[in-house]
């Protein structure tokens, strides 16, 4: 296992590279850019392929001898042998939010660790918050340039603030998910920011009925665990990465384990 002061050092090298390959998407943003579609018929875009250009020769200098498992590779069938350590990329999350052109798109990167994840950045370039965490070190968000430490929130007495997904969204499935809970208000948001949402005390919960990947989450989770929350599968198990085809079952990411 990675010892906490080597977690350290990595998230703080991936910091400047998050933010570069932000800037690599915000330069495509403000363009008139192309949409096209993957062979499973999701949307990619010049930015995607240009933010993961940057990420992946960075993190090879970075750390040579740990795998990248990353959104855009993988859509091209190159996956690498994966071990007990590797890192996990999506260079564009929310890729529908930014065709939308709402700014709730994300770069994420996590570190993997015997299936956990142990460190993750997300960045909202268009949002300019850059949500970091490690396991033993704790969570933080940079907001316009001013960081500060972030926790999960015990739930209040009036109720659940519950994220959701703006783009793929399973109303029934939700409310069957959330049926006897006490609920106070129900939000939206895209990317792996409803994950770094709960992290931050900012909602409480956040089910996912659908299908994700791992790559689509796994930063957003080690920010979530770093901040004290859990992500578990709905038969209450605590979700695990590294699985053959890199696909995750529904879940819901909690702000406390109480709460799960």
């Amino acid at each position: 296992m990675t010892k906490t002061s080597d977690l350290r050092a990595l998230l703080d090298a991936l910091l400047p590279i998050a933010r570069a390959a932000g800037d690599e998407i915000m330069r495509i943003y403000a363009t008139d850019f192309a949409v096209r579609g993957k062979t499973d018929a999701s949307p990619v875009t010049e930015a995607d392929e240009r933010a993961e250009a940057l990420i992946l020769p960075a993190l090879a200098r970075l750390s040579p001898d740990i795998p990248v498992v990353s959104e855009e590779e993988a859509a091209a069938g190159r996956i690498p042998a994966v071990g007990e350590r590797f890192w996990l990329v999506d260079p564009l999350d929310g890729t529908k939010e930014f065709i939308s052109r709402n700014g709730e798109f994300t770069v994420n990167i996590a570190l993997i660790e015997h299936g956990a994840p142990m460190l993750g950045v997300v960045f909202a370039p268009a949002l300019d918050r850059l949500f970091a965490g490690a396991a033993g070190i704790g969570a933080t968000v940079e907001d316009k340039g001013v960081r500060r430490t972030i926790a999960c929130r015990t739930p209040p007495a009036e109720g659940l603030t519950v994220v959701a997904s703006r783009s793929h969204g399973d109303a029934e499935a939700l409310a069957a998910f959330l049926a006897g809970r006490k609920v106070a208000s129900q939000t939206n948001a895209g990317s792996s920011l409803k994950l770094c949402l709960v992290a931050a005390g900012e909602a409480d919960v956040y089910p996912r009925l659908g299908r994700t990947m791992e790559w689509d989450i796994a930063a957003g989770d080690a920010v979530l665990r770093a901040a004290g929350g859990i992500v578990r599968t709905l038969d209450g198990t605590t979700l695990r990465y590294g699985k053959a085809d890199f696909a995750n079952p529904h879940f819901a990411a909690w702000g406390t384990t109480a709460a799960a």
